[in-house]
This record gives structure tokens, sequence and C-alpha cells, in this order.
């Protein structure tokens, strides 16, 4: 099954999701491609809308390989196999990591603008991303989200490889996602439209509801 976009993942998933309603859930977007899915699903629970900004931290020579990520809050995964199976010591990681934080907080100030982080203390957290590859993004986040005082941490994602779908168990309270294909390459094969969206157009769906 493949989705025509993202809006229509958004609205698939959020059938999933309709469960939460009654928590009274914050959604927090995972940015860029996790912003119009999660648009959807704030719709449906009539939840705020927020985005908690997640960096992968990729091995110096292979940058679309993580070897960890950081979130918003200080949070940090680090995936010990390959920082032990590239050899990738502790200077090269910081450098990595470094240039990332400062990404990262300068998407964050693109992305919310002038407006204040959502609080998420005591509130269930419905985290959403467009599609998960090994998971390592979306566990920060849910790391994140628990050190910023989340009660109850739900990821929530159109598809994903079950191989991130392990991982996320053993850090959210739930996972939710409705396509877990095993013969993708990719998470973009599962959309008809995967274009890469702009901060611009970020910023604008990130918008009140």
């Amino acid at each position: 099954m493949r989705y025509s976009g993202r809006e229509e993942a958004g609205r698939r998933l959020a059938r999933s999701v309709g469960h939460l309603r009654d928590a009274q859930p914050v959604v927090l977007a995972l940015p860029r491609g996790g912003i119009p899915v999660a648009r959807e699903v704030a719709r449906e629970l009539d939840a705020p809308l927020d985005v908690l900004v997640v960096r992968k931290l990729g091995v110096p020579w292979h940058p679309e390989l993580a070897m960890g990520a950081i979130a918003e809050g200080g949070a940090r995964i680090l995936n010990e196999e390959v920082l032990r199976r590239g050899r990738i010591g502790a200077d090269s990681l910081a450098r990595v990591e470094d240039r990332e934080r400062t990404e990262l907080e300068r998407r964050a100030r693109l992305l919310r603008g002038d407006r204040p982080r959502i609080p998420i203390a005591g509130r269930t957290v419905v985290l959403v991303d467009d599609g998960l590859a090994t998971g390592a993004t979306a566990a920060a986040a849910c790391l994140a989200a628990r050190a910023a005082g989340a009660e109850r941490v739900v990821v929530a994602i159109p598809v994903a490889a079950p191989e991130a779908m392990q991982r996320l168990r053993t850090v959210a309270d739930e996972v939710v996602c409705p396509v877990q294909p095993t013969d993708q390459d990719s998470v973009g094969a599962a959309y008809v439209d995967f274009h890469q969206l702009t901060d611009s157009e970020a910023a604008e769906l990130l918008k009140p509801l």
C-alpha cells in the first residue's frame, strides 16, 4: 500500500490514534516531514500542535547512516554498534554533534518563530513523523519528551521498518504504525509524493489550527 502524500498518511494515521482523544494529548511533529502528518493527527484529536526538533548524527563519511541523534532539551541517543564498527572516536562524534546542535537551534527558531514551546509536563505526548527507517531520531525525541515531564509518550507513524518498531517499543509507552513493510528500501517508497518540504512550508503548517 502507498500513500498519495503526507496529508493522506496523516488522515489514515489519525484513525488509528482516535483512542487517545480523551487523554487530551499534545501532538509534537518531528520536522520537517512529520509536520503535515502531525497536523492531520492534531486536527482529528482536537489537540494542540507543536514541533520537537531532532537532528540525526550522521557518520562523518556516510551522513545518511545514523550514529545517534539529538533533540531539543539536550536529549541524546547513540548507536553504539555503528560507533564501534565505524571506529568513530569521541572527537569526531563531538564535531558532528556541535554542528548538528547549532542547526537544531536554528531550525527550532525558524519553525516555531516567537511562539513558546507548548508545556508537556504531566501530559500525554503523541510524537509524529512521516516514517521511520532506524528509529534513532524518534527514540531521541522520546527521551526529550520524558525529560520535559511527559506522563505518557506515544509514537505514531504511517510507515516504519521492523527494526525501528523494535527500537521504539523500548522507549515509548505505545507505538502506533498502520504499515510495517519488510520489503521496502526506504520510507519514501511508501509514498507517491514524498517531496522535501521547505522551511517556509513547514513553518506555515505549524501555525495554530
